[in-house]
């Protein structure tokens, strides 16, 4: 009960603060996806789906001004995809 309590309220203070999290989420999956893509993300499709899936899917969320709750799982599961295939392409 206590949970659900405090996801509800982080929930509602990411709302309240919607527009400073939209610049800083853009900011970090825009750039964190164009350099996976320089890094060597282009060589092959199936790295090059695989980066471009969960980061056009991020910004689409955010240009759509769509709830948080979905805005902020999106984003990180795009950052997560982006810095494992940095690390797997600087291998």
């Amino acid at each position: 009960m206590e949970n659900q309590i405090q996801s509800q309220s982080l929930i509602e203070n990411l709302e309240f603060n919607r527009f400073g999290i939209i610049s800083i989420v853009l900011l970090i999956v825009g750039c964190i996806g164009g350099l996976t893509v320089g890094f060597g993300a282009v060589k092959e499709v199936w790295s090059l789906t695989l980066i471009v899936i969960p980061t056009m899917v991020t910004l689409s969320l955010l240009i759509a001004v769509s709830p948080m709750k979905y805005i902020m799982p999106s984003a990180i599961i795009a950052v997560v995809i982006d810095l494992l295939m940095i690390t797997y392409l600087a291998l």
